[in-house]
């Protein structure tokens, strides 16, 4: 296990990933999908459509996971927040959604009409995710506690990942 306040979670939490969002659906499937995030230091935050099935499994089922990882084959290192969903409307949403979109879209791209405006009629929901738990991995621990800094010495150990 892990906490918020560990410097792996911290330093996940405040980068611009694309994170992948695991829901229920109705039927007990898992439904997952990826989304752009932000975190105030309490609460995880995902802008939405108020027609996507995420919020509709979460307003089912609050129950969400939400795994942010590196990526990056030499130092693969992730957390997994475990948590439940509420969903903001209104005022509250747009300001959230503005700052998501800000995260992930540079100045140019939000004032493209055919863009910032896209993502602001789309995105007319936010998911609030509350954090109840989180579990983290760093390949590079692995690699200096485990592997005896095979992974430092050889990067070629580790095939590059499709793009």
């Amino acid at each position: 296990m892990a906490l918020l306040s560990d410097v792996l979670t911290q330093e996940l939490l405040a980068g611009r990933y694309v994170a992948s969002l695991a829901t229920t659906s109705e039927d007990g499937g898992i439904h997952m999908v990826a989304v752009w995030y932000w975190f105030d230091g309490s609460y995880v935050y995902i802008a939405t459509s108020s027609k996507s099935r995420k919020l509709r499994n979460l307003l089912s089922n609050p129950n969400a996971s939400l795994m942010i990882d590196s990526r990056d084959p030499a130092a693969s290192r992730g957390i997994t927040i475990i948590g439940t969903g509420e969903v903001l409307t209104g005022a509250a949403s747009q300001r959230c959604n503005a700052t998501i979109h800000q995260r992930y879209l540079s100045d140019a791209a939000l004032r493209d009409p055919r863009v910032g405006p896209v993502f602001g009629a789309w995105d007319d929901v936010t998911i609030q995710i509350k954090p109840k738990s989180v579990v983290a991995w760093d390949m590079r621990e692995l690699d200096r506690q485990a592997l005896g800094g095979a992974f430092r010495e050889h990067p070629d150990y580790l095939l590059p990942l499709q793009r």
